[in-house]
Parts: C-alpha cells; structure tokens; sequence
C-alpha cells in the first residue's frame, strides 16, 4: 500500500530515527522508486520545494494514522511534532481535490481491458504526486484496512502497519524477535 510505504519513509535504525526524505537526493530516490504508482519518468529529480512539500503531506498523513490506531500507542517518531487533527484531515483532502482524476480505459493487444487513473487534466508535477499520495491515504484511512492498522510496538520501531492476522503483533520477524528478546532481558535481568 502506497500510503504505509510514503509514511514508513521515517524510520528506525541503529543510528536512530532516518528521514528518508530528509534531503532532494532521498526524494528523488523515493520519488524514482514508486515511479509507475505515481506515474513519473525514470529520470525524476525532486525539487527542495516539492521535497517540502511532500514531507508537510506526510506529517498530516501521520497525524491522521495516529488518530486511526487510538485506543492504541501511536508511533513515537514523531507522535510530539505532528499537526493537528483538523489541520491534517483539511490538508490531506484539499491535497487530494487538487488534482482530479478521472477513469481511463487501457486495452492492451493482449489481454482484458482495464481501468486505470488518470490526471483529468495536465497538472504540474507536485500537486500530481501530492494527490497520488492523498489519495492513497484517503484509500487506506477510509477503507476496511483502517480498522487493521496499527503502530508498531516494538522497541525503536516507529512503522505503521496493517494487521493481516489475528496473532500478528509487529510490522515484521525482526521487530517480532526484538520485542521477544526485549521482554526476555526484562524478565531476567534482577536474577
């Protein structure tokens, strides 16, 4: 799901916390690496604007995945510096109204017909890629997914993810291990 990978773009390491948008080049290498969901060329090169504005569509993107999981904990990457709910639900749907999209009907010379998205008109670059996340967003958040979404709990682990089993408890095997490993040290560490 584009909205988990475009949110998940903070992310814990060993060194700590990691922006993977924290510069033009990351953005880029993002921006080039979701090319055909976000319909852009193979040579993509991000603006510091559009960079700028990408990472102010994630905060509300965040702080809306943060009211989606409560009850439960909220990522702690940035839990402190989100924007407001109202704020970030205003942001995310203006962002997704920008561009409108409309059906277009694709009929390869082999095989079925289908459906695809598409700009209804020529927008710039940014507001096309913002919409495209937006909306994905909108997708996931309104969606049946949203009542499987949660925050991971496992120490230094600052992803969301979707819960795709009962027994599933953290977005991955590693993060699984580490909680493990975590409560084990805990358990016996005064003996």
């Amino acid at each position: 799901m584009l909205a988990l990978e475009f949110v998940s773009t903070i992310l814990a390491t060993r060194a700590g916390l990691t922006d993977t948008l924290s510069d033009v080049e990351g953005m880029t290498a993002w921006g080039r690496a979701h090319g055909a969901e976000l319909g852009l060329p193979p040579d993509f090169t991000a603006s510091e604007k559009l960079r700028s504005e990408v990472v102010e569509l994630r905060q509300a993107v965040r702080a809306l995945f943060a009211r989606a999981v409560t009850p439960g904990p909220v990522s702690s990457a940035d839990a402190d510096r989100l924007p407001g709910f109202a704020e970030s639900l205003d942001l995310v749907n203006a962002t997704a109204l920008a561009v409108p999209m409309a059906p277009r009907l694709e009929w390869p010379a082999e095989g079925a017909p289908r459906s695809r998205s598409v700009p209804a008109g020529e927008p710039g670059e940014s507001p096309r890629i913002r919409a495209t996340l937006a909306a994905s967003a909108v997708e996931l958040l309104a969606g049946p997914h949203r009542e499987h979404l949660r925050a991971c709990p496992a120490p230094r682990c600052v992803l969301y993810f979707v819960k795709e089993h009962s027994r599933q408890e953290w977005c991955s095997v590693a993060c699984g291990n580490r909680a493990r490993a975590a409560r084990h040290y805990r358990q016996h560490k005064g003996q």
